[in-house]
């Protein structure tokens, strides 16, 4: 195999005259030894022959396997590592890029100054006891913190820099996923005490949410050209976004535009809002906060001085206290400063979308359909959030069995008569009468 082994004290002949090797001029300097020759592998220098003749024999079988890291290269610290070469090959939405941001200052704060040669399976279970019981993270929230880990050190395993991951080691045990929560909605006569409750500008918004399905960034992007009312459709193109405090225009969810049907009662509001308040033109950023190229919508809900809607904004003035007034969130504790409600994350403007799902369900629509409308990537994810919603969920398929088996609630239990045999009969365990097994029904 490739690979060798020089001494860089003596040369490689024998002086003819003494028989010996003779010194150079490194002869005490440095390292003795040095392996070079591996093919993918750097030259490396060791003071012990043994030591060198150990490297050259891992490296040669690792080169051949492909496997090789070297372990110089794994000197680099977790957080130099992801700063100048993990991060730069992520993409993704402006959202997504703060997320994942969050999430990497938990990994530096406790790993980052150790070289990749140095976390170990231990050091990763010290990590996830960090998360745990020192920064208090939610197990679902851990759980995503700790699959970024060992993405970063997949990535390092492939750059040669690491020669396995100890995210995998068995001994290494991620916090539990939580199971998804079912999505709750509301009462029809709830709802219908938010619509009373908020005010007339903002109402159309909840129309939107629980009669279309849109989610409130798509409620705030709503151009009245996206109304359709000869065909009766909904055109779900854009979203508002905000990063900080400054809003842009980007694609809904998934990058995916969709269409919702009109209903005749969502059409009525539709018609009868933007007779009284005319949509606005408003120009913002495309695609992110800091875009160059803008793009300008006539907006149908807007602030009162013709903008679009700050989502924090219209959460505290408008949003929480139509909830204290229907009765859905109770007053905020005296001496609370305006803006200081109580929290209900259950009853975000989200949950206009569930009652909206749920009412579509409920009628009678299949998940597919629902799926279509909601823009969802696939039917098994409304599946799993709205399932409970269906109606009669579970019961049509005991009544399936039912009917299978013949058994009809209101009948009269059935008598069963065991077959006789005949006293010559001799059963083994392989024979069989061959009315053995047959029930007969009394008459």
């Amino acid at each position: 195999m490739p690979g060798y082994i020089e001494d860089r004290w003596l040369t490689k002949k024998k002086d003819p005259s003494t028989g010996q090797r003779r010194r150079t001029s490194r002869y005490g300097k440095g390292k003795r030894y040095r392996v070079a020759g591996v093919l993918g592998v750097a030259d490396a220098s060791f003071s012990a022959l043994q030591d060198a003749k150990d490297w050259l024999a891992k490296a040669q079988t690792d080169s051949s396997r492909g496997t090789f890291a070297d372990p110089r290269h794994g000197l680099i610290t977790l957080t130099k590592y992801i700063e100048t070469v993990w991060i730069k090959g992520k993409g993704g939405t402006e959202k997504s890029k703060r997320n994942r941001r969050l999430k990497l200052n938990h990994i530096e704060d406790f790993l980052g100054d150790l070289p990749l040669l140095d976390i170990d399976p231990a050091a990763v279970r010290r990590f996830i006891v960090q998360l745990d019981e020192v920064a208090g993270l939610a197990a679902t929230y851990a759980h995503s913190i700790c699959s970024t880990l060992r993405s970063i050190l997949d990535v390092a395993i492939e750059d040669k820099r690491i020669g396995s991951n100890p995210t995998r080691n068995k001994s290494v045990v991620f916090p539990s996923k939580k199971i998804k929560e079912k999505r709750e909605a509301w009462h029809p006569a709830v709802l219908r005490r938010v619509i009373e409750a908020i005010s007339p500008r903002h109402r159309i918004a909840v129309v939107l949410g629980a009669g279309a399905g849109l989610r409130q960034g798509e409620v705030f992007g709503l151009a009245v050209e996206d109304l359709d009312f000869e065909q009766k459709l909904i055109h779900v193109r854009r979203q508002v976004q905000m990063i900080g405090s400054r809003l842009f225009f980007k694609l809904p969810k998934g990058e995916k535009t969709r269409v919702v049907p009109m209903a005749a009662g969502v059409e009525a509001e539709l018609r009868a809002y933007v007779a009284h308040y005319a949509p606005v033109m408003v120009e913002l950023p495309w695609g992110k906060h800091t875009a160059e190229e803008t793009a300008s919508h006539r907006l149908v809900l807007t602030t009162t001085y013709g903008r679009a809607n700050n989502f924090n904004t219209w959460n505290v003035r408008i949003w929480k206290p139509a909830l204290v007034a229907a009765g859905v969130i109770p007053p905020s504790p005296a001496g609370s400063r305006p803006w200081e409600f109580v929290k209900s994350r259950k009853h975000g403007f989200h949950i206009t979308r569930h009652t909206y799902a749920s009412s579509v369900l409920q009628g009678g629509e299949d998940v597919v359909t629902l799926s279509h409308w909601l823009g969802h990537e696939t039917a098994t994810i409304t599946f799993e959030y709205y399932a409970h919603f269906i109606p009669q969920s579970g019961q049509r398929g005991s009544l399936a069995v039912d009917r299978l088996l013949g058994y009809a609630p209101t009948a009269a239990p059935r008598k069963l008569i065991l077959p006789k045999f005949s006293p010559e009969h001799i059963w083994k365990p392989y024979q069989f009468h061959k009315t053995a097994g047959q029930m007969v029904q009394a008459a």
